[in-house]
């Protein structure tokens, strides 16, 4: 499990990042982590991997405090810059010389992955273009089979057939004993895929909700006009009328469409907070500071 509580952090001479930030993450979820530019996403992946230490509250990660930095710790977490740094020689003695560091590190799996993103083993990897070397590192950080998986925008630079072979590569390494954060702007690049949401916005977590639980409160539909008495939380023109967001009021099923989702959350905070308030204490919920 991985916990916050009441994390304080910021840069020096800048505004805070976050401020008593409050969030508990647990196994067998893919968790997908919004937020707009310079809202904190990756320095929250960053400070969970223990890259960065906040100035207050405290972090937990597997019963590990991560600025500690300890050797277990580091063996069962593994971080993914959006661009990630990988030396000169060959793909394979890449995979083998640093998938020592990790237990359980498979090079079975790693080749295998790498086939299914139609990369060569034997290749150099300074030959690489970027989108190739982004899925060597992809490959390689699933190869790992780290307890906390921490993926910060993973889809830049990979084209369309890339990232659904990425999604099924996903799907195929996770597991009930992993916990997986996917970082990204791309928000279309996680449907289908996650089944967390996280969304922060000015310095804190403003949504943190299942997606059974999010196409329970809210629906998301397409009307051809827009009425008062819709009270929408969000609306965007489209060709057919109006894609809005909306209160389920009525039980219905409607799919979750993030992007619309972080939309209303950025727009509406407090009418999503008190929407997400009534969902139990125990589960996936909305825990603004």
């Amino acid at each position: 499990m991985i916990t916050f509580d009441q994390v304080c952090f910021r840069y020096k001479q800048r505004k805070p990042i976050f401020e008593k930030l409050s969030l508990s993450l647990t196994p067998g979820h893919i968790y997908g982590l919004l937020g707009k530019n310079g809202e904190g996403k990756s320095t929250l992946l960053r400070i969970t991997a223990g890259l960065l230490f906040p100035n207050k509250g405290q972090i937990n990660v597997w019963e590990f405090t991560p600025a500690k930095r300890e050797a277990e710790f580091l063996q069962q977490i593994f971080y993914l810059p959006e661009e990630p740094y990988l030396p000169s020689g060959t793909i394979k003695n890449y995979a083998k010389t640093y998938g020592v560091l990790y237990p359980n590190f498979k090079l079975e799996q790693f080749e295998e992955a790498m086939a299914q993103f139609g990369i060569v083993g034997e290749g150099q990897l300074d030959s690489l273009s970027y989108g190739q070397r982004k899925k060597a590192a992809i490959a390689f950080a699933l190869a790992c089979n780290t307890s906390v998986l921490l993926l910060d925008e993973p889809t830049n630079g990979l084209d369309i057939p890339s990232k659904i072979q990425f999604r099924k590569l996903i799907l195929s390494a996770f597991d009930e004993d992993r916990v997986i954060i996917i970082a990204t702007h791309q928000v279309r690049d996680l449907e289908n895929l996650i089944d967390s949401v996280i969304i922060v916005n000015q310095n804190k977590l403003a949504l943190q909700a299942s997606t059974d639980d999010i196409e329970q409160l809210l629906s998301f539909h397409t009307c051809s006009e827009l009425t008062p008495d819709a009270e929408a939380l969000y609306a965007q023109t489209v060709p057919s009328g109006y894609k809005v967001v909306t209160r389920n009021v009525g039980g219905l099923d409607s799919q979750l469409d993030l992007e619309y989702l972080f939309n209303a959350v950025i727009e509406n905070p407090i009418r999503i907070q008190q929407i997400f308030d009534q969902l139990p204490a125990e589960g996936d919920h909305l825990k603004s500071n």
